[in-house]
């Protein structure tokens, strides 16, 4: 799909920037679907004649929205919208079915999935003694084909049948349950950090890009550790809601 020409308003007369206007009104026509994911733009030196603009402020708007995550530039393709961040309620659900709530077309590449002994960290988390076998998972998620989060998860052996299989067709937590599982309660610690040169590899990334992170474990109504996760996810593409309630 191409755009041919962008109804962008510009007050000339503003102090704010040519670009920002420029870069916030296409910001505007993603989120309400005007713009919906996969629409091409036409290049910079036919958005600059339409709009009136010099090339390099159409290009510092277009990379303001790349640097957002709301426009992406393929090779051979143009430039192209990608779907909007994804936001996620800090809730006991699995990235895997808030995606898929959310129509975002969740898939999964299983890079790893193995026996290992426990380290002592895990170990500690897990209620396990060092040296214990645990069940080691890595994994990408994508929403709408763009790469999201790197997963890494840690389960007591035995937890549940897992394969690479079910993995890429499931979300873990909806496969733990299935296996009878009980999830009850978790404690999540969010921070934010740059992303290794790999972690800027796999998920298609500059290299010291900022990525949030996030650690849980996970317990059951027993209160036994069934789950514990490190994960990193892409600052541009995602973001975490929390309702405040007054007491």
């Amino acid at each position: 799909m191409t755009v041919t020409k962008l109804d962008i308003d510009l007050d000339r007369s503003s102090p704010v920037p040519l670009y920002f206007q420029m870069a916030e009104r296409i910001a505007e026509a993603i989120q309400n679907g005007e713009l919906p994911s996969g629409t091409r733009l036409d290049n910079e030196v036919q958005l600059a004649d339409q709009l009136g603009l010099s090339r390099p402020t159409v290009r510092q708007a277009i990379q303001y929205l790349v640097d957002k995550g709301l426009l992406v530039r393929k090779r051979g393709v143009g430039t192209q919208v990608v779907h909007g961040q994804v936001k996620r309620a800090v809730e006991l659900t699995s990235l895997y079915d808030d995606l898929r709530r959310a129509g975002q077309q969740p898939e999964t590449r299983v890079l790893s999935i193995e026996t290992v002994p426990a380290e002592e960290d895990v170990a500690g988390v897990l209620g396990v003694a060092p040296g214990t076998p645990v069940l080691r998972l890595e994994r990408i998620r994508y929403a709408s084909g763009e790469p999201l989060a790197l997963l890494h998860n840690w389960l007591p052996a035995g937890a549940a049948s897992l394969t690479a299989e079910a993995l890429q067709a499931r979300g873990l937590y909806e496969l733990l349950r299935s296996a009878g599982v009980r999830m009850r309660v978790a404690n999540q610690r969010i921070g934010a950090r740059t992303a290794t040169p790999a972690e800027a590899r796999l998920l298609e990334e500059r290299r010291g890009c900022p990525l949030l992170t996030m650690v849980r474990t996970t317990y059951d109504d027993q209160g036994r550790a069934v789950e514990h996760g490190s994960h990193v996810y892409r600052a541009s593409h995602y973001a975490l809601e929390v309702t405040l309630v007054e007491r």
